[in-house]
């Protein structure tokens, strides 16, 4: 029942149950908050072939590794929804489903955060909820003209409902070439990026990747992933460089209401354009407390609120840690987060 506790976390996937982890070893009082009927976070909604990069090793929430499945090398998202509800069980983790947190504000020596199922009390707030639910997609002049299928990634499902059709294909990074790969092989895409695709050496999967975070998490010398590239060619994506369909075109300039136009005049017909066009933060629910974040502008130190000291924001891309939005970067965040409440809370 909703009431008063230490720490508050807004948001029941990767990020809020490794701050739960911590929040449960350090003896805080604590409440997850998911927004979600279900276990698993954003991954019980991605589409059917999405895996991880990496085997499951490489891809741990504190301290219980992801399991191996015989004869998968790399996890689907279904086995990580599945490791995600085992963790949550593992540990007794305190989560409350489906509460939706509609607004966090001040509340004298407390943070007040009110739901669809009441308000809580807290001395500290974690903000976890991700950025599945704030697809972005660009305001292309002519997008209200076109009379073909628009989606986004979160809308993708299989390559199957695009079978035999002309599609668009937008945007530079992981998703866009992987549903590349898949569409291409059933219907006549254009990949559309508004700068030159980066791909990393084929050398590289999820486990360098892990190695790399960490030293970057440790402080060592060198560049980050994302000097590496911005696509893990992952065999997919392989086979579909070997096919010739991993090329790109620069952006169009609008759509029409037969397809799309580029800044020469020519006209590409397509029945269908997905935008894999990325995420923003999901932080509605922040607005009494971060005045700037609808323009982007979001001050942290660390991943503690520079606007509001009892707030703290876990896992909305590199700029709340190193890796934060991964499973295993989750965890050294949230670790890092929980242990500077506590040093506060037994200091007040």
């Amino acid at each position: 029942m909703p009431g008063s506790c230490d720490v508050v976390v807004v948001g029941g996937g990767q990020g809020g149950l490794a701050a739960g982890y911590y929040l449960r070893r350090a003896g805080l009082d604590y409440v997850i908050l998911d927004a979600q009927s279900q276990p698993g976070g954003a991954w019980g909604h991605g589409w059917d072939s999405l895996r991880l990069f990496s085997p499951a090793e490489y891809s741990p929430l504190p301290g219980w590794g992801m399991p191996r499945q015989e004869g998968e090398d790399f996890p689907t998202a279904g086995h990580v929804v599945d490791y995600l509800r085992a963790y949550e069980q593992r540990y007794d983790l305190r989560v409350r489903r489906p509460v939706r947190a509609h607004e966090v504000r001040r509340a004298g020596e407390r943070l007040a955060v009110e739901t669809d199922a009441g308000r809580w009390l807290a001395r500290y707030v974690i903000s976890a909820t991700g950025t599945w639910e704030c697809p972005y997609v660009p305001d292309i002049p002519g997008r209200e003209e076109f009379a073909g299928r628009q989606l986004h990634t979160v809308n993708y499902a299989s390559p199957e409902e695009f079978r035999g059709q002309r599609v668009v294909i937008v945007g530079g990074g992981n998703s866009a070439a992987q549903i590349l790969a898949e569409v291409s092989r059933v219907a006549e895409t254009t990949w559309v990026t508004l700068r030159p695709a980066r791909f990393m050496p084929d050398t590289v999967d999820g486990r360098v990747l892990f190695g790399v975070a960490t030293r970057k998490a440790a402080g060592g010398a060198g560049g980050g992933v994302s000097d590496l590239g911005d696509i893990v060619m992952v065999p997919s994506i392989r086979d579909a460089r070997e096919r010739a369909v991993l090329h790109s075109r620069p952006m169009f300039v609008r759509l029409t209401d037969r397809g799309v136009r580029w800044a020469d005049g020519a006209e590409q017909p397509c029945e269908a354009v997905i935008w894999c066009t990325g995420f923003q933060p999901d932080l509605a629910h922040l607005a009494p407390l971060l005045p700037g974040w609808r323009q982007g502008k979001v001050a942290v130190e660390g991943t503690r609120s520079m606007d509001e000291a009892r707030l703290y924001l876990l896992g909305y891309g590199d700029w709340t840690g190193p890796a934060s939005a991964t499973l295993v970067g989750a965890g050294r965040t949230a670790k890092a987060t929980v242990a500077d409440i506590a040093t506060r809370l037994r200091a007040a």
